[in-house]
């Protein structure tokens, strides 16, 4: 896999790289805007990760002009962790959001997240043919509500499916992010979790204030279905 990784930190650069390159990817790095848009065009990637805060621009611009040159994963390092910024990140096409300081294997997890959503060549998957008013596609990891296709996030699609495959069943807010990662470890900041949840009931419920779909189960966590 072909990684683009666009950061201006030199010292972080160079153990991510190394680290990345010990997992046998093939990383590419750069340290400002100009000299990664250059490669978006020139070069195919597989995924890329961003810095947010870049010398000559930010992330953000990259990430439009990656997303309309093709549809790769992008995941977004930055030291700034609040909300705002976590659905920025996301309205603009981003499929996930990790905050400085992290450790490898946290970067490693949600590499692997993404990649699977994207992933169409796994076998094995079967139809979910109903959660609540919605269809789920795992052959072509696609939702549907009605005619029209839902666009989720690869962990918004991921945090579909643990309750889909859960239906009925109260899960913990600890359920549920050691369903989303794949290492169960206590860098997975709870908060995050918060936004997910409001940002695919956004997506999926008639009224996002008045849940069907996912419901909450005051002091337990919550249960999916309709």
């Amino acid at each position: 896999m072909k990684i683009l990784f666009v950061e201006d930190d030199r010292i972080i650069a160079s153990g991510l790289c190394y680290s990345l390159t010990q997992e046998g990817y093939l990383v590419t790095h750069c340290l400002n805007v100009e000299s990664a848009k250059r490669l978006i065009q020139e070069t195919r990637f597989d995924l890329a990760i961003l810095d947010l805060s870049l010398p000559d621009g930010n992330g953000y611009d990259l990430c439009k002009i990656i997303k309309a040159k093709e549809d790769i994963p992008v995941l977004f390092l930055t030291a700034i962790d609040d909300e705002v910024n976590v659905v920025m990140g996301l309205d603009m096409g981003a499929d996930d959001y990790i905050t400085k300081p992290f450790r490898i294997r946290e970067l490693l997890s949600r590499i692997k997240s993404v990649t699977r959503r994207y992933d169409k060549s796994d076998s094995g998957k079967t139809m979910i043919n109903k959660f609540g008013p919605l269809k789920i596609d795992m052959a072509q990891a696609k939702v549907y509500k009605g005619e029209q296709e839902i666009i989720l996030t690869s962990l918004e699609y991921r945090l579909l499916l643990i309750f889909a495959n859960h239906e009925g069943q109260v899960l913990s807010r600890h359920q549920l992010l050691e369903g989303l990662w794949d290492y169960a470890g206590d860098f997975v900041n709870d908060n995050t979790l918060t936004v997910y949840i409001k940002r695919l009931r956004e997506k999926i419920e008639e009224d996002s204030q008045n849940p069907s779909i996912i419901k909450t189960v005051r002091g337990l966590g919550y249960i999916g279905g309709s």
